[in-house]
């Protein structure tokens, strides 16, 4: 590891402890705080966690949290029923920038969610997390209050696999690790690079191109660094996520897209094949699938004519 990996890891790596909630809440001051919940299909669990953000995070004692937002990605079960009834704020994927259609990817719905939030800070928060703490938000959002050159902070923590203790995050370790220790080794400290709870800046944020799909951690992780710094980085130990865990074909979509991100972001050239083709066993054999892998990115927020006009509103 680099010694200013080392370093950093010293300077820039907490735990949720070290910031106590009063003190949090006492550098806040004007500072707005905006909570995102990308979600598609979610109703198990959707609601149980707007339900900890307000109950812990969203009251007159306890005012973390000013908006708490719930994008809807074209959801066909009760996930914004469910979200709207716990207190969120829904809003349709394809309801924002009308002008742009819309693509598939969690990566999409972050960029989008930049034009209807107005916090000054923005965490983005998975749908899908199980036994969730509101120390998933205020922990990664607690050194953006407290730090002025922090500008994005991801959360880090044990990743079970059913029973299996740290068996989980199998594209990180088969693709996003190796991966940045290669390529971007001054992120080698980040213990979950392409975890989903993760907050920034605004200000960051609206500079940076969003990959459309599942490589927009990596992405904004790497572009973060180049943007603003290794310093203006963190990583704030939360405990443990418990979340639904996909299939080994999924993950193989996964991480392709994770590595046309890298290359992308490597060469900027010309991806020759962007396809991956896996195999299932059908009634003649192993069949094979091909799958698109996730190219296109939307551009920085701050080059969207209709973004601009609301700042100057």
């Amino acid at each position: 590891m680099l010694e200013e990996v080392e370093r950093w890891l010293d300077r820039r790596s907490w735990s949720v402890a070290d910031r106590p909630l009063e003190r949090i809440l006492a550098a806040k001051r004007n500072t707005k705080v905006s909570v995102v919940l990308p979600a598609l299909n979610e109703e198990a669990t959707v609601g149980d966690i707007v339900a900890v953000i307000r109950r812990e995070l969203m009251t007159e004692a306890v005012p973390l949290v000013d908006e708490l937002l719930v994008i809807d990605s074209g959801s066909t079960d009760r996930t914004a029923e469910v979200a709207a009834a716990a207190g969120a704020r829904v809003v349709a994927r394809d309801a924002i920038l009308p002008r742009i259609p819309a693509v598939p990817g969690k990566g999409e719905v972050l960029w989008r969610s930049l034009m209807v939030t107005t916090g000054d800070v923005v965490c983005f928060i998975d749908a899908d997390l199980r036994d969730f703490s509101a120390d998933f938000v205020s922990g990664i959002v607690g050194p953006l209050l407290t730090d002025p050159d922090v500008d994005f902070v991801k959360a880090m923590y044990d990743r079970p696999f059913g029973d299996t203790p740290g068996q989980g995050g199998r594209v990180t370790e088969l693709v996003a690790r190796p991966l940045l220790n290669l390529h971007w080794p001054q992120l080698a400290g980040f213990v979950q690079p392409l975890g989903g709870e993760y907050a920034a800046r605004r200000s960051l944020l609206e500079r940076l191109p969003f990959p459309v799909g599942y490589g927009v951690e990596l992405g904004l992780l790497v572009d973060a660094l180049h943007t603003v710094g290794l310093d203006a980085l963190a990583q704030v130990d939360v405990g443990v996520r418990k979340h639904r865990h996909q299939d080994g074909q999924a993950l193989g979509r996964m991480a392709a897209a994770i590595y046309r991100t890298a290359q992308l972001r490597l060469s900027r050239g010309h991806l020759v094949r962007p396809r991956l083709t896996q195999f299932e066993r059908g009634e003649r054999g192993f069949e094979p699938r091909t799958y698109a892998v996730d190219t296109e990115e939307r551009p920085p927020m701050a080059d969207i004519v209709e973004y601009a006009r609301r700042r100057v509103a």
